[in-house]
């Protein structure tokens, strides 16, 4: 079996889900931890692939403080952006971004089971419709959210109760699929069942203390919805 429930005593129906974009979605985190890390590096700070790792999902506020703790008070998390942003959106011109495999096998399933479904990124909404556009994927969710919404980015809660909001649920009914610790921080908080797909490293042991559940990729999810939810078959 490709996924495992660590939290048994949580087993319950689901009724929605809520996506992750970058890392989740589309295979794009790596591009962030590359570009993030030559960013600092072409403005002075030696930072590594791994300390770059640490940025994923952060908020500006969150990610002001890591910078910080990395490289001390001199680093703007402004200025280190807008390289990373300029180099990445160079790379993705030319090369564009793939989508993470098993995602239209899972969206095929829940548009079968009527299980409504949302984008919960940190992404600005353009960026949203130019990545998923290309992909088929941008018409596939019910509704599209954006920390930019919110009052507070990831790791807080608001942008997963605003994702449950806006396919009318509530929290605790929506499986949340992340692969960033912050991201998991997020969806426990609001109180989703957080599922974690890792993507370019293993959860450590907090973050796997906030998982209701751990999967392989994406299509394993048709698997386990099935399991919740007592379906008799994947059809």
């Amino acid at each position: 079996m490709a996924y495992e429930i660590l939290k048994t005593d949580l087993i319950r129906p689901i009724q929605g889900v809520l996506f992750d974009m970058d890392g989740l979605v589309l295979d794009t985190e790596s591009l962030y931890t590359r570009f993030w890390m030559e960013a600092a590096q072409e403005l002075g700070y030696p930072m590594s692939w791994d300390q770059s790792l640490g940025m994923r999902s952060l908020n500006k506020l969150w990610g002001q403080q890591y910078l910080e703790s990395c490289f001390g008070p001199g680093i703007d998390y402004e200025t280190v952006r807008a390289v990373r942003i300029r180099r990445m959106n160079a790379y993705i011109a030319e090369h564009g971004v793939a989508a993470k495999p098993g995602i239209h096998e899972l969206l095929e399933y829940l548009h079968r089971h009527r299980i409504p479904c949302a984008i919960t990124t940190s992404s600005p909404l353009d960026r949203v419709k130019a990545h998923l556009t290309p992909l088929g994927l941008y018409d596939q969710f019910d509704a599209l959210c954006s920390g930019y919404e919110v009052a507070h980015g990831k790791p807080e809660p608001d942008i997963y109760l605003y994702g449950a909001s806006q396919i009318h649920l509530p929290p605790e009914a929506c499986i949340a699929l992340e692969d960033s610790p912050a991201g998991i921080e997020s969806a426990f908080r609001a109180g989703c069942l957080p599922i974690v797909i890792p993507d370019q490293d293993q959860p450590d042991a907090k973050t796997l203390s906030r998982c209701f559940g751990k999967s392989d990729s994406l299509a394993d999810i048709c698997q386990l919805l099935a399991q919740l939810n007592g379906y008799a078959d994947l059809s």
